[in-house]
């Protein structure tokens, strides 16, 4: 019966993103993000966790972007994670590459939900670059999963959205919107594959929108 039921849906989310248009660079862009997660376990109810990401944009034909991140989590039971890490980022602006340092802090709470999962992670991250002042950035990101079994493989269609607000005059100046299809491959491996609608404030009420394809990969131990 939830065959039957999830498979449709699927369907819908593919052919959705499939026929979401993709406009030229000047009214927004597409892009392609690529994600690679590492999580270790440490001690009982500890992880080492490593990621790493690399955005192409302007049609998905340059490479500006890319971070690096390191630290642990917390879990205190099946409803609450922390996060405690750092992030090295990278940033192509006029053609010149910057850097940012952002220590970060996560709360992220679980709830099952009749068949569903959903996760809302809080985020607060320190934003330290080296080109201009710093601020602090809250982000909250809440996302709505169907795990099912579907010839032998698990998988988790899903709908999320993040919001971001920022110290630095900005307020609420991004949203991204996701609808993807996760995939447990092997007991140790997981991939992602998802449709991104981001949003961004530039100017006043004035906003601009990419359209990304996400790719993710996350290696467990």
């Amino acid at each position: 019966m939830h065959k039957k039921i999830v498979i449709p849906i699927v369907l819908t989310l593919f052919l959705v993103e499939a026929a979401f248009p993709v406009y030229g660079y000047d009214k927004g862009d597409f892009q392609i993000w690529n994600t690679d997660y590492e999580d270790i376990r440490i001690a009982k109810g500890v992880k080492l966790s490593m990621e790493q990401e690399f955005r192409f944009g302007e049609n998905a034909s340059e490479f500006y972007y890319q971070h690096y991140e390191w630290g642990f989590v917390y879990g205190f039971d099946k409803m609450l994670d922390i996060g405690l890490g750092y992030r090295l980022v990278y940033e192509k602006v006029k053609r010149k590459w910057m850097e940012e340092d952002m220590p970060i802090a996560n709360a992220t709470f679980k709830f099952d939900l009749w068949k569903f999962k959903l996760d809302d992670r809080n985020r607060l991250e320190y934003r330290h670059f080296r080109y201009k002042d710093d601020s602090i950035r809250y982000r909250n990101k809440a996302t709505l999963k169907l795990p099912v079994d579907f010839k032998g493989i698990t998988c988790s269609p899903y709908i999320s959205d993040e919001i971001f607000v920022s110290s630095n005059g900005t307020g609420y100046n991004e949203n991204r919107f996701f609808s993807g299809m996760e995939f447990i491959l092997t007991k140790y491996v997981k991939t992602d594959i998802y449709y991104l609608l981001k949003s961004n404030r530039i100017k006043g009420s004035k906003w601009t929108d990419a359209n990304v394809l996400g790719t993710k990969i996350k290696i467990a131990f």
